[in-house]
């Protein structure tokens, strides 16, 4: 189904990983909530499944590898998927944030795969996936504190007519597009390479969606898988 708010890839993106493709879901009218027993469990649930994933391993390293690739360092600022299994892996658990939150952190642990959410209120213009000239400012914070900064020419980032909304492909989010307990549009993307077969993908979509529905029956989603095309 084509989506009324859709994603583009730049063709330098796609020049870099031809390979890239992704899968994004908007919904909408999603009731949100600071807690969620069932969301909490699936997570919990999540945490305990890391290996179950075949592709995850080279998936990982794919990404790894795109990271050095533009010029990023992933032992330092590794990708959204990575990150959080590292955290698993030290920590045994992934502390509760809010039910969105919580059912899109699990997706991606079990699946390998980067999810982020964005609120789509917060957007203006489409989102777009490029490479960052060096001018495009970056909310985001140092000791708890709001600042903005300019993202790293070359870098790839996503972003709307307004500047950067994550930086380094899907390593960090900024601060104006992120979800809360009051965000009721938001626009869901899992990002997906080679290693990672096009099934797994599809399943992954579906068991967000899944989740999402049973914790707000009223939302409304649709979904679209979205290629690199370069050249």
């Amino acid at each position: 189904m084509t989506t009324s708010f859709r994603p583009v890839i730049a063709p330098e993106v796609s020049e870099l990983r031809p390979d890239f493709r992704l899968l994004s879901v908007v919904a909408r009218n999603l009731v949100n909530r600071d807690e969620d027993g069932d969301a909490a469990a699936f997570l919990t649930d999540a945490c305990s499944r890391l290996d179950e994933a075949p592709w995850a391993a080279s998936h990982l390293a794919a990404w790894q590898e795109t990271y050095k690739a533009f010029g990023a360092k992933p032992q330092r600022t590794p990708c959204s998927a990575e990150a959080l299994r590292k955290r698993v892996a030290k920590e045994g658990r992934l502390p509760p944030a809010n039910a969105v939150v919580d059912i899109y952190n699990a997706v991606s642990l079990r699946f390998a795969v980067p999810v982020g959410g964005e609120n789509l209120a917060a957007y203006v213009g489409a989102p777009r996936l490029a490479r960052a000239t060096g001018v495009e400012p970056f909310d985001t914070a140092k000791d708890g504190i709001p600042v903005q900064e300019l993202v790293d020419a070359g870098e790839v980032i996503w972003k709307d007519d307004l500047g950067a909304t994550c930086r380094r492909w899907n390593w960090r989010q900024g601060r104006r597009t992120r979800i809360d307990v009051d965000s009721r549009d938001i626009w869901f993307v899992l990002e997906a390479l080679g290693p990672m077969p096009d099934t797994a993908l599809e399943e992954a979509g579906e068991v967000l969606v899944r989740e999402l529905k049973r914790l707000s029956p009223g939302a409304t989603f649709e979904t679209e898988t979205i290629r690199a095309v370069a050249g």
